[in-house]
């Protein structure tokens, strides 16, 4: 919620992050959010940090949406992941 014009929404079962569009998720258990990535962004995330992100399943995935396990990742990770997301969405 600190970068800049982001709003929280409900999406479905989840809590949507957005500026011009949603850049993020975090599930209603809080253990893992979705964030959306460029297909070669999220292709480097997950090779070399492969236990914090994965394509999420579907066609979803290869769109770029990828999985954050939140036990897994630490603040830096997070933050990074979110500001990159978020780059992208207010464009």
């Amino acid at each position: 919620m600190s970068l800049d014009g982001t709003e929280e929404r409900p999406h479905f079962d989840r809590a949507a992050f957005r500026v011009k569009r949603i850049y993020a998720t975090l599930a209603a258990d809080g253990l893992t959010a979705n964030v959306k990535l460029l297909p070669d962004e999220q292709l480097l995330k997950c090779e070399v940090a492969s236990e914090i992100f994965s394509p999420v399943p579907n066609a979803w995935g290869k769109q770029g949406w990828t999985l954050v396990d939140l036990h897994e990742a630490n603040i830096d990770d997070l933050r990074a992941v979110l500001e990159m997301a978020y780059a992208h969405a207010v464009q």
